[in-house]
């Protein structure tokens, strides 16, 4: 394996919390003076006088009044004085209260009641009265935000070494991954979902009864919507309904076309975590058996493996298939009624609808059936989706980046009918496709190496995932073609994006191997083994 495993010390992702001293906060409480005072008989004669001189212009019962009424205003004015200082001392110490951080070991757990002093204004002298204060909890986040690994990690500076300089090997080849250590990818893993910009909220089109009556394309399994159908379900909504396959029967594979076995579709909606999900139709490939894979993802992850009724019987006669309907750690599921008599179209069903046959899992991860998975399923999701907080990747075509140009390769292939290629990227143009530029950036490449794709099932990606499937029923099977038009028209409306890793970096977590037809081709032109002649003189012992 190229893939360079690095270790993360246990704890370093989540942020460390500082202690802080938490002071008291003392609240003086004013106290009668208990200095005595001196009397002065000088002072008393004066005020007697004084007194004598103003009972001659009044009664003494005004004159009482008078000072009784003076006395009274000057303590007032003290009290509101000596108050005002009470209150700013006051605010102070429950702003220094309120200021604590609720990390801190010190403070009481969160939605338990924490106590505090108030000052209240009731009597003099001032009283202090305990009073509960709920401290509320900050409301958790309601997405995955993504995170950032520790300052000075390994993986934080890393960068792919040039390649190696071999004239005689021109072609695609793995390069170096920073994968973080299994146990850490583990722990890693969101506890809930990533945020889906603008759609919430997905139902699909089920029609019994199917309306042929559409412009051109369309199918039984994914329905005949009209142009007018197709433009609606780009206008992204909140809630939104439209073809997504599988639009006729009660749920998806069970009278659908695509048809799975009832057992099969329960233990299929079980999965509600990882899946890991590949098909071989018309026994063209030969089962590759995952490596490096954790006794962990073994048990906790589903590896499902769809095939038809001929590779079935291959595998029954070949490949080692028996009732515990197992092969490694694949589970062999057997599809009947496909929809298409093209065996790539068919393909296209579990790659691209991943979300609806198993509608409770949370991840997946789509391999070929030609691929060799080398890297637990863990780390892969970890590198490419959660580290950069993505929730649908794919590689780049590792030689071309332009429609156009993939357009012309599969008709000199022979890939499809060159007469239905032309139509379709026709159709494009006119919708606004151009030739990929670097005015696209940081868009890197319009074609993906769709062998591969990894993403987490939210209503965005689920929506790409059928917008996608319903250009390939609509025009060809050939996905590159349709891949950046549906990409950048929910770009367009949500500013959603797809990460789309380097094609070498595909390739160091899956090996691809031959297609049986060409191993039997390789098979023949092998020169014949030529045994050493035998020796005529016989050995005695």
């Amino acid at each position: 394996m190229n893939g360079v495993s690095l270790g993360i010390r246990s704890g370093s992702y989540s942020s460390s919390d500082k202690k802080q001293q938490q002071s008291d906060v003392l609240l003086p409480i004013q106290t009668p003076s208990t200095t005595k005072t001196k009397p002065y008989s000088k002072m008393f004669k004066d005020k007697e006088k004084l007194f004598r001189w103003a009972s001659k212009f009044a009664g003494r019962k005004r004159v009482r009044m008078s000072l009784l009424f003076a006395i009274s205003a000057a303590v007032f004015v003290w009290v509101l004085y000596v108050g005002r200082d009470k209150d700013q001392e006051t605010h102070n110490g429950l702003k220094v209260n309120d200021s604590l951080p609720l990390n801190n070991s010190e403070t009481p757990p969160m939605n338990e009641v924490q106590t505090v002093g108030i000052i209240k204004r009731v009597s003099f002298p001032i009283d202090v009265e305990r009073t509960e204060v709920r401290v509320m909890p900050p409301q958790p986040p309601s997405y995955f935000l993504g995170y950032t690994l520790p300052p000075g990690h390994p993986c934080n500076s890393f960068s792919l070494p040039p390649p190696p300089a071999d004239k005689k090997r021109s072609g695609p080849r793995p390069c170096p991954v920073c994968y973080i250590p299994m146990k850490d990818a583990i722990a890693l893993m969101p506890k809930i979902p990533s945020f889906s910009p603008v759609v919430k909220d997905l139902t699909y089109v089920y029609e019994e009864n199917l309306n042929k009556e559409t412009e051109f394309g369309g199918s039984d399994f994914g329905g005949y919507p009209t142009l007018k159908q197709r433009d609606d379900s780009y206008d992204i909504r909140e809630s939104m309904n439209l073809h997504c396959g599988f639009v006729k029967g009660s749920k998806p594979g069970h009278g659908t076309g695509f048809d799975i076995n009832d057992n099969d579709l329960v233990d299929m909606e079980q999965c509600r975590g990882v899946v890991v999900a590949s098909a071989i139709f018309g026994a063209f490939d030969v089962i590759q058996q995952a490596k490096n894979i954790s006794e962990y993802s073994k048990r906790t992850i589903c590896f499902y493996m769809f095939v038809d009724e001929e590779t079935e019987a291959d595998l029954k006669a070949n490949g080692g298939l028996d009732e515990t309907r197992k092969i490694g750690v694949w589970r062999i599921v057997v599809v009947r009624n496909l929809p298409y008599t093209d065996g790539r179209r068919n393909g296209k069903i579990p790659k691209l609808l991943t979300h609806r046959l198993f509608p409770n899992a949370r991840f997946s991860l789509w391999i070929d059936g030609k691929l060799e998975l080398v890297v637990d399923p863990y780390q892969i999701l970890e590198r490419f989706l959660w580290r950069t907080n993505a929730t649908f990747a794919i590689s780049r075509h590792y030689k071309r980046f332009d429609v156009f140009d993939e357009a012309e390769a599969n008709k000199a292939a022979g890939k499809y009918d060159n007469a239905s290629i032309d139509f379709q990227v026709d159709f494009y143009k006119k919708e606004g496709l151009t030739p990929y530029s670097e005015a696209k950036l940081p868009i890197t490449s319009d074609v993906p190496e769709g062998c591969v794709i990894i993403r987490e099932h939210i209503p965005i990606s689920n929506l790409f995932s059928c917008l996608w499937f319903n250009e390939v029923d609509r025009f060809t099977s050939r996905d590159q073609i349709s891949f950046s038009t549906v990409r950048d028209k929910i770009a367009a409306k949500t500013g959603w994006m797809v990460n789309m890793l380097l094609d070498c970096e595909r390739r160091n977590f899956v090996v691809q191997q031959y297609h049986k037809e060409v191993l039997a081709l390789l098979a023949q032109m092998a020169p014949p083994v030529i045994n050493p002649p035998t020796s005529s003189r016989s050995v005695v012992r």
